[in-house]
């Protein structure tokens, strides 16, 4: 049995429902925690894909993060928290990167945190996303 069995989603009525996410996630009984590193916009041969083009990295980074979840026994819907890195100071790239991500989360719209940065590890980096899955 995968974590996502019993994941609860917690949006508090208190807080804004304008958040395309949960405001906090619950996962009781947890037997393993896997902490990912940031997923980045490789492929198989270390190069950068997409260069300048943040929806197309971003894509990359999501079918590189499914890649490190399922080697570890797990999927997008065993995740509990996500860090979504994008290295731009303009809003809409930031958008844009947020869109795909949240595309391939759908409904389990687990929390993040989405972050402008100035700069990221490899040569012509855009986009980042770090996860932490859950176990049972």
């Amino acid at each position: 049995m995968t974590a996502s069995d019993a994941i609860e989603l917690i949006r508090a009525p208190q807080l804004t429902d304008r958040a395309p996410y949960a405001y906090a996630s619950v996962v009781p009984d947890v037997r393993r925690l896997v902490f990912t590193a940031g997923a980045c916009p490789l492929d198989e041969h270390g190069a950068t894909v997409a260069v300048g083009d943040v929806a197309g990295q971003a894509e990359q980074v999501m079918a590189n993060l499914r890649t490190a979840l399922a080697a570890a026994g797990a999927g997008l819907t065993d995740v509990v928290k996500t860090t979504v890195y994008v290295a731009s100071h303009d809003r809409a790239d930031l958008v844009t990167a947020w869109t795909v991500v949240s595309r391939h989360f759908g409904a389990h719209d687990v929390p993040s945190t989405l972050l402008g940065v100035a700069v990221l590890g490899y040569s012509d980096q855009l986009v980042e996303v770090e996860a932490v899955a859950a176990l049972r």
